[in-house]
């Protein structure tokens, strides 16, 4: 079964920044889109932005939208996450999964998750 690998989450201060990355276990998912999720104690998953496969289109949440930005290097079989300016709001365990579907922030139209990388903003 595909799955994709989350890493590169950990402590950050306010106003700091860090880069995900997420990759396949035994597969490509160069030829799918891919999003990221996140999800905060006691809140439900909320999308985050996502990367077409030919990593030329994106989009993002209003929450992101101009301090998040995600990319891609297909022949590295990596999708990444490079979040700026993080506030304390950003505090969640951050997942990537893939679809075959665009424009859907529905986490219902995703699958192969990973077991995501906790992000924390903190003084």
């Amino acid at each position: 079964q595909v799955q994709l690998v989350e890493s590169g989450g950990g402590l950050v201060q306010p106003g700091g920044s860090l880069r995900l990355s997420c990759t396949a276990s035994g597969t490509t998912i160069n030829s799918y889109n891919v999003a990221w999720f996140r999800q905060a104690p006691g809140k439900e998953r909320e999308f985050v932005g996502a990367i077409h496969w030919t990593g030329i289109g994106s989009f993002y949440a209003d929450s992101v939208k101009g301090r998040f930005t995600i990319s891609r290097n297909n022949a590295k079989n990596t999708v990444s996450l490079q979040m700026n300016s993080l506030k304390f709001e950003d505090t969640a365990d951050y997942y990537c999964a893939r679809t075959t579907s665009w424009n859907s922030t529905r986490s219902k139209d995703y699958y192969s998750w990973g077991q995501g990388t906790q992000v924390t903003v903190s003084k």
